[in-house]
């Protein structure tokens, strides 16, 4: 039986002088994706989102509603197989300065939505599709 793997991580927006901005990472395989990460003991998940949003961009939010959950299966060199499940919320920046933990990613910017949606599409990971688009709708932008 594989075993699980909770992690979340979110779809981060602000208003920069009027303009809805989409944060997107670069992770360190080079392909777009959003910050996210492994769930610590003891946390819920809305804390790990937000956590890994902190720690891997620099930017500070808060939750505003749940997008979706990514769940897939992939194998580990020495656990064998598994089960992953990826929570995303929307959530809006409310400070801190864009700062990528380059341990984790290779860099961190804000676009806007069409620009966001235009490297998911040609650079990011197809099961994120989904996420991004759904969080864009949930911000009332049509794609």
């Amino acid at each position: 039986m594989p075993s699980k793997q909770i992690s979340a991580g979110g779809i981060v927006y602000r208003k920069e002088a009027g303009q809805l901005q989409i944060q997107l990472i670069t992770d360190r395989y080079g392909k777009i994706s959003f910050a996210k990460g492994k769930r610590e003991d003891g946390e819920s998940i809305e804390q790990t989102a937000l956590r890994e949003i902190w720690e891997e961009t620099g930017i500070v939010g808060r939750i505003v509603e749940p997008v979706d959950i990514i769940a897939y299966t992939y194998r580990h060199p020495q656990q064998g197989d598994i089960q992953k499940e990826v929570h995303y919320y929307l959530v809006e920046s409310e400070g801190g300065s864009l700062k990528p933990q380059t341990e984790e990613i290779r860099s961190v910017a804000w676009y806007k939505p069409e620009v966001a949606w235009e490297r998911q599409c040609n650079a990011g990971y197809d099961n994120n599709d989904f996420i991004l688009e759904k969080a864009l709708k949930l911000l009332g932008v049509r794609i």
